[in-house]
């Protein structure tokens, strides 16, 4: 981690759950982190379970990933204040109840403007500001078991429109990669793919095991911390003995 030191990491999602266990692990292995979100007041709350020292390289720039003038004012203020943009995680997420085929379609455009649009509007804002700066960064993506293959459990038929919204991150992960190459930068991306996480996504799953927001934030730190010329594109991480 060590060429990362004062480096500028994003990560959207930042409030909560895996976001924000990204976010602590992101500053106290010396990097100036940015937390986008829209309840930024969570993490400042965050903030304060910090050093004082942590404390002044964490700042929090309220963000609607879904609103391209949104992510565009947030990018801004980055670029201007802390200087560019080294690592952007993509982790925001949502998923809503209901069923695919009967479900109000503001809901289904709201997962998917979130899940898959917040992603592509964040990544590129980032990936033109390191390719403006001849800057071989990394963009990390928060996808899902779900986004490689479908479960079938009663207590999951209320995904809806999720997988897709995963599938499509799965692919966009390769796209990415291929234009990245492309472009002539070496700017990395990985797809993290967690199996169940505890976070207020899955509240009401009545599942076991599960995964803690830390486990997904130990794996994009690997990711991460691999050498220059290492890419780590998909990992997929998994309680011991989950079925799905």
């Amino acid at each position: 981690m060590e060429r990362w030191q004062n480096r500028v990491a994003i990560v959207t999602g930042a409030s909560s759950g895996i976001g924000a266990a990204i976010v602590k692990d992101l500053v106290k292995a010396g990097l100036k982190v940015v937390g986008l979100a829209r309840r930024v007041e969570r993490i400042e709350g965050l903030k304060a379970s910090l050093s004082a020292e942590q404390q002044k390289r964490l700042f929090s720039v309220q963000c609607d990933v879904t609103s391209e003038i949104s992510v565009n004012q947030a990018f801004d203020w980055i670029i201007e204040k802390l200087g560019g943009v080294d690592i952007l995680v993509n982790n925001a997420g949502i998923v809503r109840p209901g069923k695919l085929a009967t479900m109000d379609i503001p809901l289904v455009r709201e997962v998917i403007d979130t899940n898959i649009m917040g992603v592509v509007l964040a990544t590129k804002r980032a990936f033109q500001n390191m390719k403006d700066r001849k800057f071989d960064g990394h963009v990390v993506i928060i996808n899902s078991i779900v986004g490689h293959s479908i479960p079938c459990f009663p207590t999951l038929v209320d995904l809806n429109i999720y997988p897709a919204s995963k599938y499509a991150v799965t692919a966009i992960t390769e796209i990415y990669r291929q234009e990245f190459k492309g472009f002539g930068t070496k700017v990395k991306i990985t797809s993290v793919s967690p199996g169940l996480v505890k976070t207020e996504i899955t509240e009401g799953f009545d599942a076991a095991p599960i995964l803690s927001p830390e486990d997904i934030s130990s794996g994009v730190m690997f990711a991460i911390s691999t050498p220059p010329h290492v890419q780590v594109h998909e990992l997929t991480i998994k309680p011991v003995g989950e079925n799905m």
